[in-house]
């Protein structure tokens, strides 16, 4: 669980900081015989900040949750 939560947290931060990503994608618009055309698309991707809490809190919970049985196993 503690790999989980520092992943989580990290995750977490990164949504905040960037905020989203994109990619690109190629497609053939035109293909003849000897013509092809091919475009290129940029197709953003949008994080919520709200994930981006919402996966901070769940990963400092999970890291809550390691303590507590770590120190209730001694």
């Amino acid at each position: 669980m503690k790999i989980a939560g520092v992943v989580l947290i990290v995750a977490g931060m990164a949504a905040i900081l960037f905020g989203g990503f994109s990619y690109r994608r190629d497609t053939r618009t035109l293909n003849a015989d000897l013509v092809m055309v091919a475009t290129t698309e940029d197709h953003p991707v949008r994080i919520p900040p709200m994930f981006g809490i919402a996966a901070i809190l769940t990963g400092s919970g999970l890291m809550f949750l390691r303590i507590q049985r770590i120190r209730k196993n001694q």
